[in-house]
């Protein structure tokens, strides 16, 4: 039976019959502290925490795109990375769950969405309370260097990428746009890279969205 989470697409990857089991971890939350983006309004701006790489996610296209069309090998360094396909690929997901704890403690923050499967276009709505849309200007974040490879060899559309991969940002924060620099500091000074990456327009309701400028 499955609960809750979800279940990995990986289509090439195993066989017929055959499946993987995972680990995973429980947290709780006191009820009137759940953090559900009900609070995010018109004006609050979104910062972007930057991402160690793939985070587990869009692997089924990576792997065909460097090891198929590229046809490297897991030993093969990557073109322009310096790195071997396996580390890169190997790369711990970045968890931020210890710098969001702090921030909580001592700012408002109205959203939090995790970027996992889905990108930032599908992720970031599931937060937006009606007539809310998301505004984020992809000029913001230097993208990493494994994503424009991905992009460029396999051919994808950028809307594809967005859709597919965090392209850099592994989570986004709905703020109050007074504490945006006080918490850009404090996030700094917990070894975190973060950005403002966009702001939170209205739209008609319906219409909750995420649009890339």
């Amino acid at each position: 039976m499955l609960i809750g989470g979800e279940t990995a697409e990986m289509p090439g990857f195993y066989a017929g019959g055959e499946y993987d089991m995972a680990g995973f971890t429980v947290g709780v939350v006191e009820r009137d502290k759940i953090i559900d983006g009900s609070s995010i309004t018109v004006g609050d701006k979104l910062i972007g925490l930057a991402s160690s790489g793939l985070h587990s996610n869009g692997y089924s296209l990576a792997r065909k795109v460097i090891m198929d069309v590229m046809g490297l090998g897991i030993n093969d360094t990557i073109p322009g990375l310096d790195k071997s396909v396996a580390d890169e690929l190997l790369t711990p997901t970045r968890i931020y769950v210890k710098s969001i704890l702090n921030l909580l403690r001592d700012f408002t923050i109205h959203g939090i969405a995790h970027i996992t499967g889905g990108g930032l276009l599908e992720n970031i709505p599931r937060i937006l309370p009606n007539g809310c849309k998301a505004v984020v200007d992809k000029t913001t974040w230097q993208v990493p260097e494994i994503f424009n490879l991905i992009q460029n060899a396999g051919n994808v559309e950028e809307q594809e990428m967005f859709r597919t991969f965090n392209c850099g940002i592994g989570m986004v924060l709905s703020a109050p746009e007074k504490e945006v620099e006080e918490i850009l500091i404090r996030l700094s000074g917990l070894n975190e890279t973060a950005f403002v990456i966009g702001e939170i327009a209205k739209c008609d309701a319906g219409s909750e969205c995420v649009e890339m400028v």
